[in-house]
């Protein structure tokens, strides 16, 4: 993607707008840290190299035009009245972000936009945080909003949970604007609080391999809202042991015997999210000390528990894990993202990833009929507006 172009499409599209400017947001990978953002949790994703790029700038109106080079559309809305749209179905995203500044009190004025993306959509990369996160800092600069990125972040997941209709958690938003070059991102997600830790896996000889399955899954129709309540359900059942809990980020390993005394399903979903916030502590102290294979195991034992507990992972997945948990190199493997499909994380020593390549690439097409995409991922800097 080369935003010359995306400025050139802007020129013939809007040749009376203003002249633009320039943002990247990244897509994420999540390390560890699954489904417990939206249970107050801890998360530990990180920002990759793909991204969405926007070029954008004012047009004196009170329109917002955007032009998708990657579905080739044109879709806009009047900033009076920001309407979903049924047939620009990534158009709601901005309009969502939009909608959700205006309702925080900022002024925004009509803009124009190009916008273009490389990362695999239906992955479990983000692809959909990312284009939240690009147009609210697109928004915030154009419009001298001078708004904090954390409020950006919030507005982002705000408009995927009430304009889209995704009850996502926070997780996506936060590491796409606050990721770092060379590290990962511990966040609070009851807090905010977020912490950058370098991951060494370049400086001790480590890649991370992200294979996404072919199987897309749509999050809006999907299981997703059906395990979110659960977890809710499982933290009413629990108050009756633990009183001041509030989400099952309250509840530790200590408590364990309680959750498996949970009825049927509420037993393994709670299961998961509390053995799995466990796992996201010690694999940030893992990395701290350089104990990389460590950090792995614990990666196997988040897709066991996604696979068994969380029941959110399929076929496809499980293959893909299984594939690279038995190929030399490889430390850990997991499913990553919200499942049914979507993508794998895996940390393998640099000089084993053509193996694995070659495996994943002979051997699941032959168990599933489907070829994979195989990407190499470097940590990324979060959004940010390029001046070239």
């Amino acid at each position: 993607m080369d935003p010359a172009v995306l400025r050139q499409k802007y020129a013939e599209l809007f040749p009376e707008s203003h002249e633009p400017i320039c943002v990247a947001a990244p897509g994420r990978v999540n390390l560890l840290g699954e489904h417990t953002d939206y249970n107050d949790g801890f998360v530990f994703p990180m920002a990759i190299d793909p991204h969405i790029l926007f070029v954008g700038g004012l047009n004196g109106t009170n329109k917002v035009r955007m032009f998708s080079l990657d579905f080739n559309e044109m879709s806009e809305f009047d900033l009076d009245r920001i309407d979903y749209s049924k047939d620009h179905g990534w158009s709601n995203y901005i309009r969502g972000v939009a909608d959700q500044l205006i309702k925080a009190g900022y002024s925004l004025k009509g803009m124009d936009m190009v916008l273009q993306g490389n990362i695999p959509q239906g992955g479990g990369l983000s692809s959909s945080a990312a284009l939240e996160v690009g147009a609210a800092l697109l928004m915030s600069e154009l419009n001298g909003l001078n708004a904090d990125r954390v409020e950006l972040v919030k507005l982002s997941q705000k408009a995927e949970n009430e304009f889209v209709g995704v009850n996502c958690g926070i997780m996506d938003q936060f590491a796409s604007m606050m990721g770092e070059l060379d590290h990962a991102l511990f966040l609070d997600c009851r807090t905010l609080e977020y912490e950058l830790v370098r991951t060494g896996f370049e400086d001790m000889g480590y890649s991370v391999v992200v294979i996404h399955s072919g199987v897309k899954r749509g999050l809006v129709d999907s299981e997703y809202n059906i395990r979110r309540s659960q977890c809710e359900e499982a933290v009413q059942l629990l108050r009756r042991e633990l009183p001041n809990i509030t989400a099952l980020r309250d509840v530790g390993v200590e408590h364990l015997d309680l959750v498996n005394a949970l009825p049927g399903d509420l037993a393994k979903r709670a299961r998961h999210v509390v053995t799995e916030n466990q796992r996201v502590l010690e694999g940030i102290k893992a990395l701290e000390k350089g104990d990389v294979e460590f950090f792995g195991r614990l990666l196997n034992a988040s897709h066991e528990s996604l696979k068994s507990d969380y029941e959110v992972s399929c076929k496809e997945l499980d293959i893909l894990v299984a594939i690279c948990q038995d190929t030399p190199g490889v430390v850990g493997s997991r499913m990553t993202g919200a499942g049914f499909g979507g993508s794998t994380v895996t940390i393998i020593k640099k000089g084993h990833v053509e193996q694995l390549r070659s495996r994943v690439m002979d051997e699941y097409p032959a168990k599933t009929g489907i070829t994979p995409q195989f990407f190499v991922f470097t940590a990324s800097a979060g959004a940010r507006v390029l001046s070239e």
